[in-house]
């Protein structure tokens, strides 16, 4: 060390020192936390799926954050698809009757056992996938139209139109949805379209409050005013500007309410008022044999509810993972 240092000194000009090395500079404070905040986005991104590019890859994603709307969706999907290959999915006719095989327990032969009549539940349950998904689906279409056209024309008209549409959705709201939905059967009488406008009708005022207070906060935004200002009609600003920008919360009430509308026909079905015979219906199932054969015929009992509570239970898991994802107040 003291030879190096010699050395150093020998080459210098006379009167010279040697300069002293310098040392590394420490980091400050702020940029570790400015790589910090660098950490912090790029997980932030990642979280928010901003790495996803790609279709599939952006649906894998959301199936990873929402393992339960996932499953949810999976389990509409095979109602789906059991509903609409019903005919080829069922082992026998569900409305032919053999007295010979009446109540038959689970086998080989009938996966599901028979009814008091014979009939095979298993292709029963196939096809009243196909009952409840069209009632369902039917009734909250139905709804959920008529909802958006009476809350896009309050919302957006205000005025009288207004006072007498909500006058009219306060009386619809009164009732429960299956007292009112009982109602209506009782004076259509039991039949699918009946049964779907039975059901489709104390959906309205639901939905149109849900357009109405969208379409209250839109009709003044800016780019409303600038439609209105180059000569716009109100009826092409209200349908090509203002409803797009509810559809969101509507998707998102529609899957909610898919749910109960499969369990308000169950209900209407058990009591009597829905699908008449010998069309098969999980809820009328269930009110053919929760009385008589609960005991000595368990699975009448068992495998109808179980269709009616995964169809449920399917749906508004569906739905609340939706919600999330389409909703900006439940991105945290």
């Amino acid at each position: 060390m003291r030879g190096t240092l010699r050395e150093r000194r020998s080459h210098l000009p006379c009167g010279e020192s040697p300069s002293p090395q310098p040392s590394p500079r420490k980091r400050g404070e702020g940029e570790d936390r400015a790589d910090m905040a660098a950490i912090d986005y790029d997980l932030e991104l990642r979280r928010a799926g901003a790495h996803a590019t790609g279709g599939w890859r952006r649906v894998l994603f959301l199936a990873q954050r929402h393992v339960l709307g996932a499953a949810g969706l999976i389990i509409m999907t095979v109602f789906v698809l059991t509903a609409i290959f019903a005919d080829f999915i069922a082992r026998y006719d569900p409305l032919t009757v053999d007295s010979a095989r009446a109540l038959a327990r689970p086998s080989w032969a009938h996966w599901m056992g028979t009814d008091s009549f014979g009939r095979d539940v298993f292709s029963r349950i196939i096809h009243g996938a196909r009952i409840s998904l069209a009632v369902g689906i039917g009734s909250t279409a139905l709804g959920g139209t008529i909802g958006v056209i009476v809350g896009l024309t309050s919302g957006y008209l205000s005025g009288w139109v207004d006072l007498v549409f909500q006058r009219v959705s306060d009386v619809l709201q009164a009732l429960p949805l299956l007292v009112l939905a009982l109602i209506m059967t009782a004076a259509l009488g039991p039949s699918l379209p009946n049964v779907i406008i039975a059901i489709a009708i104390p959906l309205i005022p639901t939905v149109s409050r849900v357009t109405r207070a969208n379409t209250l906060a839109l009709r003044e935004q800016p780019f409303v005013e600038a439609a209105k200002s180059i000569g716009m009609s109100e009826m092409r600003i209200a349908l090509r500007h203002v409803l797009p920008n509810t559809l969101a919360p509507l998707i998102v009430l529609a899957t909610a309410q898919l749910g109960s509308t499969i369990l308000t026909e169950a209900s209407l079905s058990f009591l009597g008022l829905g699908i008449p015979e010998p069309y098969p219906s999980w809820g009328r199932m269930l009110s053919e044999s929760a009385a008589e054969y609960v005991r000595t015929a368990p699975w009448l009992v068992i495998f109808p509810g179980v269709a009616i509570s995964l169809a449920v239970f399917g749906a508004n898991l569906f739905g609340d993972a939706l919600r999330d994802i389409l909703d900006p107040r439940q991105r945290g």
